[in-house]
């Protein structure tokens, strides 16, 4: 959603720094999406190390 809301602005306005700026917005999101995931598979092989 995010790409294309970058492409068509910048298609608009031919301004790369707005697609760039979007293209860093849609790394953030991603960042946090993935975040929560990698926190609860550190958990879960701690508590694996911790019974054993």
């Amino acid at each position: 959603m995010i790409k294309k809301i970058a492409w068509e602005t910048f298609k608009n306005t031919g301004d790369i720094n707005t697609f760039l700026e979007f293209k860093q917005i849609e790394e953030i999101e991603k960042e946090l999406v993935e975040q929560p995931t990698k926190l609860f598979q550190k958990e879960i092989e701690e508590n694996k190390q911790e019974k054993w």
